[in-house]
């Protein structure tokens, strides 16, 4: 329910939103002096590999990531666990393989009656770092399962501001149109109610959490996971879009404009970041990461890649991926190192000084040679499954072997990113290799549930996926 003090409460907040980490500094929490890094963790829903103009998006400009990467070192191959957000979500929080887990069978998680989430007990990236001395503090979407079983605040988080489920709109905070439906907006475990468009709202969300975590120079582990550019298609001045929409989906709108405002819209949430930690000295020893969860979805460019989310070609797992960290990274640099989700559990771990628990061992690989050390790129071999059309992908060095329904395919995705020459007749030996390792591969992991949701464009909704069946 709702608490009567909190917009007065969150309204006085809002007069210091142009510092919104002007708290940490008062406290010395993360003070440049301390030997481990803050960590900074910014996530996009739904981006598209080249949404960026670092990235190349042509059509319009994000300059404070783009910042980051001219400060930082950014990816070129790196890859999300699923083609979908919980599924991802799972895999980032654990550092491991989001099948092990049921919760990581949902493609995504999607009925809020459903008693599936994040195990409790399962050590995770907050709650390893809180080990070792960290405040954490996850602001926006959570996504792996809903109170009174699950939440941030039960797996490793200290505070909480923002989403439980997979979407909701940018002004009503609901996760869906009807009147009657309540907002999902939480400080806390307890429902908040406060007017604003949502990435703002959570761009001003570390100057709300005004928590101190007991003790001067404290590091701190703060997840930003922004709901944009996730659906409905609203930018910050479409609240009239709010009002007329009747399916959170939104098929009958948005626009290439509409989604270049929502981009836009992150992108400078993104440089009040930036730009408070630069005020309160603390930029040196931050290390800040921004990805997404997925690949593109309508509206984004995943070119040079096809494929959308849900998909497992190319562009429904290629994300952008860019780190900084001033101490320790060199400015402008671009890695090839094959990378996926769940490596920046160990990568994160092993930069604050500690490890994965034992009992849960990582799937994950520390980038942290590439990253301070410029050691060259290493060969990986990744797996992916997604229920819908029966898909079926591993990457193997520059190989990947990819199976949708009852089409298989041979690619080479360096030279080929378009995933156009099948190779499977031309290279059968390597098509047969890849197959047995996969079933070897997937044998260790949990099979497949036939009654979880997973994600699929319909014909009847996207026109470029006419050969899609209609349900």
């Amino acid at each position: 329910m709702s608490s009567s003090q909190q917009p007065t409460r969150r309204q006085t907040i809002a007069a210091l939103a142009t510092a919104p980490f002007l708290f940490l500094a008062r406290h010395g929490l993360g003070s440049s002096r301390a030997s481990r890094p803050n960590i900074v963790f910014i996530m996009a829903d739904d981006l598209g590999y080249a949404d960026l103009s670092c990235y190349g998006r042509p059509d319009f400009k994000t300059p404070n990531i783009d910042k980051l990467a001219a400060e930082g070192l950014r990816f070129t191959q790196a890859y999300a666990n699923s083609a979908v957000c919980s599924a991802t979500r799972t895999a980032l929080i654990t550092g491991r393989y989001q099948y092990r887990l049921p919760i990581g069978l949902e493609e995504p998680l999607a009925d809020p009656k459903s008693r599936i989430g994040l195990p409790t007990n399962h050590p995770t990236l907050p709650s390893l770092l809180r080990k070792v001395g960290y405040g954490t503090t996850l602001v926006g979407k959570w996504h792996l399962g809903w109170l009174p079983d699950y939440g941030p605040l039960q797996s490793g988080y200290d505070h909480f501001y923002g989403f439980r489920g997979g979407a909701m709109d940018y002004f009503t905070h609901k996760p869906g149109t009807d009147i009657a439906t309540n907002e999902d907006l939480w400080d806390q475990d307890a429902q908040v109610h406060q007017a604003g468009y949502l990435t703002e709202l959570l761009g001003d969300s570390p100057v709300m959490n005004k928590h101190d975590y007991g003790r001067a120079q404290q590091p701190f582990f703060l997840s930003l996971h922004f709901n944009a550019p996730h659906w409905p298609w609203e930018g910050p001045n479409d609240e009239a879009e709010s009002k007329r929409i009747s399916n959170l989906r939104d098929y009958d709108g948005g626009s290439q404009q509409t989604y270049a405002r929502m981009v836009e819209a992150m992108d400078k949430q993104v440089g009040r970041v930036i730009d408070a930690l630069a005020a309160a000295h603390l930029s040196e020893n931050t290390i800040v990461i921004f990805t997404s969860d997925n690949g593109g979805e309508r509206f984004a460019d995943t070119w040079p890649f096809t494929g959308k989310k849900s998909e497992l070609l190319e562009g429904g797992l290629r994300i952008p991926a860019i780190i900084r960290w001033p101490r320790h990274i060199q400015p402008a640099r671009t890695s090839d190192q094959v990378m996926i989700t769940m490596d920046w559990l160990p990568t994160l771990l092993e930069a604050a000084g500690t490890e994965p628990d034992q009992a849960f061992p990582t799937d994950g690989l520390s980038l942290l040679p590439t990253l301070t050390q410029n050691a060259p790129p290493i060969s990986r071999k990744l797996y992916w499954r997604f229920h819908a059309n029966a898909q079926r992908a591993f990457r193997d060095g520059d190989m990947k072997w990819l199976k949708i329904r009852d089409n298989t395919f041979l690619f080479n995705v360096v030279s080929d990113p378009l995933e156009r020459a099948n190779l499977k007749e031309r290279q059968p030996e390597v098509y047969q290799r890849l197959v047995a390792e996969y079933d070897t591969w997937n044998a260790t992991m949990l099979p497949e549930n036939p009654h979880s949701y997973s994600e699929k464009i319909l014909g009847k909704q996207w026109a470029d996926h006419y050969g899609n069946t209609p349900d």
